[in-house]
């Protein structure tokens, strides 16, 4: 009785339900509660919110258009939703439209053909707008239209896109018109692709990790249906690239090839950046397109094509299970469902079931049959079987899509497995071959290097005996001087000797004379005694009495007269000796005298000689030197033509380039400020004006070609600059001025292009003007004044408190960064001991002290900016300063904002070298980074103050004493390091010649390894920092003042 009882109280509940059910039969019912689930799905897959589409919501839209083997349901829901005045809501539609037309039911593409108008007019709509959702809405709109219209042309090709070669062939018809025109097809279709891609990379800041949040994820889950249309086209048109190339001239293609190979490049790198994002990663798998294309003029190169296959992991879920959780939804939770027990029950007691309706009567009032009943039931389980079967159906066939997936991934690895082993040994025999070739080349440069030194050492040998000779030149100058000295002073005792031999002479002919009178006077004498003697004779004669009385007379008289004589005659004599001996001293002396004449000048003509062919070697000498360096002056001269050539080639590549880049449509979403503009060009009119001035100084003297090469190079860089600037900013402005803005640019550069062009002649060089380039630069600048923004109004109060907040920000962190350094140093004094102790204690030390520099520099730049807001705020209040003076207010921000950084870096990185797990470079790097961060805080500080400040000064002494901190911190941390680090003896004494040589070959190879490493890595370095200038640029605004004020 209690069961009857039970069953009694559970009827009137379900009596509702019946009567809500009344006249409809199972199968409208079964079609209401398909529509009513879909719907439930669609909205819950398509709504406002800014997250990702969930993959089961877009899951039963699949398997409804399957179920009903068309769109009409989808349709008639989608058309009830605001597409047209919410962006979110329409991305998030053409997201689940786009996986109805990879894996919904064929008939889908057909029914959507109908609303194909009212795409259009809303990707026109959204077309509008120039940024966020709505742009994006329109690029993915017309990438939609264009993917049904290419499905309608070519009705072989599935949604998803994966055919065989077979069918790829069959497309075709093997008519080559139609493969021709299929490839236009196919490459306009994957450009749409790369539009939508870089349409999504362009709106995304891609500095933070954005992948990972919820509005990051919505804009980039469509790209993975993306992926894996493009990843078939790229296959489809390189297959179908190589037959045309097989069937047409090389010449028809080439306009096919040019646009393949700019494609090829933009998805490579786009599947490179999407490979790389974290919300990629764990969906799908994104394969890696090779280095280069393929050269379709060669037909071999069809066999090293691999495939790209894309893997998205199986999912832990299955549709029909979701399905059923939504539609559960759907069920009245009002009225409680009888369970199976009661209900046979009550169909015991009162003979019915709760399929059966006691109150459901026919027209003649009477129940059904149990035929009737029994052929509901059958009805209802065939209907049951049926879905049961058609989910079974697509499971199959998802599984068989994942498998062949699989198999083709598989495939691919192993192609690509084949082709790099072909390429690795390929590789090993040109790694060979190109050791030899740098064995050979090291030998070559062994070879030049000892020839080399051999002719250093024979112009140094040169070059001391020049400087011997020259030194022997001026000694045989000296003593040639020094001899003619010598030969006047001989002259003049020669002279002398001469006077003295003629008085010598003279006083011998005097003795002569007074000895030939001598004589005379002896012989008068003597004759006269003769004849006195006669007279005496005949006196004796005539009387000999006289005689003898004066015989005795006679002969004393004969005897004193001869004595006299005697005598004097000895005189004579005497003196004759000695005027004789001291004639022959005279003469000996002479010829000795003349014997160290001739002996001096014999060595004066030998000297004389020696000097004279001396004096030939050494004009020989300077003559050939000349002649050389007449010749290296040529040399001279033609290499600085020659940079100056290159410079202006350089100079015309880069205007040339730049004007190239404004005719590119992907320069269509760049934009600019008309400030920066006119800053770009007041430089390149400056320049302009150092150009004339080179050019003159140039035509003037031919040596200062430096300065020229260096200003050619630098107006390049400029004017290339203002033209790309200048294009950018006409996407901001309206049309007029942006068509004149564009000419005007466009003109620049014709200009520009015609002035290097005549400096590039020597002929032309002095006829060079560059007035008609100087007065397009103007016409520039004066309508980048006229687009400056006027009476712009910043929110004031926010700026303002944003420099305050900053720099408080700053010190605070800067603060925090010296306690903890503090704390470090009192955890190292207690923990290490030893050298470890030594190091840390000086490397903490320079680090406080790096703090504390970096906290003076902060308070001084305070100081100074209150200063310079005092004098040039006037009436206006601070926070009006700072909105007015916007841009250097930012720079203010950031250049805070950077310091507070760096201080927090290097203090984590100076925390993990005290604890053994850093490195050295790191906290030497956080160093530089705070001295540049530093550097710009006094940059962006100092730009407005006055040269005489007091605090200016103090600002610029602290900013020295930050760099001698920073020096200080990379002294102590290399010395640090190179205490710590053991330096590994190098023994060889154990090793063989083969052994040794093997090393130097391994030594070789890592140091060419190391070489490469290191230029790559600069490369990525120099890459990161133009990442960094462009991502900094966004994040503080430069470009957007323009656009506010639009």
């Amino acid at each position: 009785m209690d069961r009857v009882k039970s069953s009694m109280q559970q009827v009137p509940n379900a009596i509702p339900k019946v009567i809500r059910r009344t006249g409809a039969n199972s199968l409208e019912l079964e079609k209401e509660n398909f529509e009513r689930g879909q719907a439930v799905s669609i909205n819950k897959a398509i709504n406002t919110q800014e997250v990702a589409v969930k993959e089961k919501h877009a899951r039963t839209c699949i398997l409804g258009t399957h179920h009903e083997k068309g769109a009409h349901t989808f349709w008639a829901a989608v058309n009830r939703l605001p597409l047209s005045s919410n962006a979110v809501l329409c991305w998030k539609f053409c997201h689940v439209f786009h996986k109805l037309l990879r894996d919904g039911h064929p008939s889908v593409i057909k029914d959507s053909m109908r609303n194909k108008a009212d795409l259009t007019d809303m990707s026109r709509m959204w077309g509008h707008l120039s940024e966020g959702y709505g742009k994006l809405c329109s690029i993915y709109l017309k990438l939609l239209i264009t993917k049904m219209e290419f499905h309608i042309k070519n009705p072989r090709f599935p949604g998803n896109l994966q055919m065989s070669n077979r069918q790829l062939d069959e497309a075709g018809e093997n008519d080559v018109n139609n493969f021709f025109q299929l490839t236009v097809e196919m490459l306009d279709y994957l450009e749409c692709q790369l539009n939508l891609f870089l349409g999504v990379f362009s709106s995304l800041d891609m500095s933070r990790s954005v992948s990972v949040t919820a509005a990051g994820q919505c804009r980039l889950a469509p790209l993975i249906q993306v992926i894996l249309d493009s990843s078939h086209l790229y296959d489809y048109t390189v297959k179908l690239l190589f037959k045309l190339h097989s069937c047409l001239p090389a010449d028809t293609l080439q306009g096919h090839r040019d646009r393949f190979q700019e494609q090829f490049k933009k998805l490579k790198s786009l599947f490179y950046r999407s490979s790389n994002l974290q919300f990629f990663k764990r969906l799908i798998q994104i394969p890696q397109l090779p280095e280069n294309p393929p050269n379709f003029l060669r037909a071999s190169a069809l066999s090293e094509h691999i495939s790209p296959v894309v893997v998205i992991p199986a999912e832990s879920s299955s549709p029909e299970s979701e399905h059923v959780v939504e539609t559960d939804d759907l069920v009245d939770m009002d009225v409680p469902v009888m369970p199976a027990p009661l209900e046979t029950k009550f169909d015991d007691l009162f003979g019915t079931t709760a399929a059966v309706d006691p109150f459901n009567f026919s027209q003649n009032g009477m129940r059904k049959d149990d035929k009737d009943r029994l052929i509901d039931q059958l009805t209802r389980e065939i209907q049951a079987l049926k879905e049961e079967l058609e989910s079974f159906r697509l499971e199959s066939g998802r599984l068989c899509q994942a498998l062949r997936g699989r198999v083709s991934e598989l495939e691919a690895e192993l192609a690509e497995q084949s082709h790099l082993r072909l390429q690795a040994a390929g590789e090993s025999e040109f790694l060979k071959a190109e050791l030899d070739d740098l064995r050979r080349v090291r030998e070559d440069t062994e070879k030049e290097q000892r020839s080399l030194t051999e002719i250093e050492k024979k112009a140094q040998a040169n070059e001391q005996r020049y400087t011997k000779l020259k030194e022997k030149y001026s000694e045989l100058v000296q003593s040639h001087a020094d001899l003619l000295r010598k030969n006047a002073e001989v002259t003049r005792q020669m002279t002398v000797a001469r006077a003295a031999q003629d008085e010598v002479d003279e006083v011998r002919r005097e003795m002569q004379e007074k000895v030939k009178a001598a004589q005379d006077v002896a012989e008068k004498q003597e004759k006269e005694q003769l004849e006195q003697l006669q007279d005496l004779q005949r006196e004796l004669l005539s009387s000999r009495t006289e005689l003898d009385s004066l015989k005795t007379t006679v002969d004393s008289t004969q005897q004193a007269s001869s004595e006299v004589l005697g005598t004097e005659l000895v005189a004579l004599e005497s003196e004759k000796a000695e005027l004789v001996q001291s004639l022959s001293k005279v003469e000996a002396e002479l010829a000795v005298q003349g014997e160290e004449l001739e002996k001096v000048q014999s060595s004066l003509a030998t000297e004389r000689e020696s000097g004279v062919k001396t004096a030939e070697t050494l004009q020989n000498q300077l003559n050939e030197k000349e002649s050389r360096e007449q010749a290296l002056e040529s040399q001279l001269v033609a290499a600085r033509w020659s940079g100056l050539q290159g410079a202006l080639e350089e100079a015309e590549r880069i205007i040339t380039d730049s004007l190239a880049q404004i005719n590119d449509p992907a320069h269509i979403s760049c934009t600019s400020s008309a400030d920066y503009l006119a800053s770009r060009c007041q430089a390149s009119l400056v320049c302009m004006d150092r150009l004339h001035s080179a050019r003159e100084a140039f035509l003037a003297d031919n040596t200062g070609v430096s300065e020229l090469v260096r200003v050619v190079t630098q107006c390049g860089h400029l004017v290339g600059d203002t033209i790309v600037q200048g294009s950018a900013t006409s996407h901001m402005v309206p049309v007029e001025q942006a068509d004149a803005l564009s000419e005007s640019v466009k003109l620049c550069g014709a200009e520009a292009l015609d002035l290097l062009g005549l400096m590039k002649q020597r002929d032309s060089l002095t006829a060079a003007d560059s007035s008609r380039l100087k007065a397009a630069l103007e016409a520039i600048l004066a309508t980048a004044e006229k687009l400056r923004p006027r009476g712009l109004e910043l929110q004031q109060g926010e700026l303002g408190d944003m420099v305050e907040q900053e720099m408080s920000a700053t010190s605070a962190a800067v603060e925090s960064a010296a306690a903890r350094i503090e704390e470090m140093l009192n955890k190292s004094r207690a923990s290490d001991t030893g050298i470890h102790m030594e190091v840390n204690e000086r490397i903490l030390a320079s680090c406080t002290e790096l703090m504390q520099a970096i906290k003076q520099l902060v308070v001084s730049s305070k100081n100074l900016q209150r200063d310079i807001v005092e004098s040039g705020r006037g009436a206006a209040s601070m926070k009006e300063f700072y909105a007015k003076n916007s841009r250097w207010t930012e720079g203010l921000i950031s250049a805070s904002k950077a310091v507070g950084w760096g201080a927090t870096v290097m203090v984590d990185a100076a925390d993990l070298v005290v604890q053994g797990k850093g490195k050295f470079e790191e906290l030497m790097v956080c160093s530089h980074e705070i001295a540049a961060s530093t550097a710009q805080l006094v940059a962006a500080s100092k730009v407005k103050a006055d040269k005489d400040s007091a605090n200016l000064q103090r600002l610029q002494q602290a900013s020295r004493g930050v760099t001698q901190a920073t020096a200080a911190v990379v002294a102590s941390t290399k010395s640090g390091k190179s205490q710590i680090e053991e330096k590994d003896t190098m023994d060889f004494s154990s090793m063989t010649l083969t052994q040794i040589k093997r090393q130097e070959m391994d030594a070789q190879v890592l140091v060419l390894e190391l070489e490469t490493r290191l230029q790559k890595e600069r490369e990525r370095l120099g890459e990161l920092r133009k990442k960094h200038y462009e991502l900094a640029g966004v994040a503080e605004g430069w470009g957007d003042g323009e656009e506010v004020t639009g």
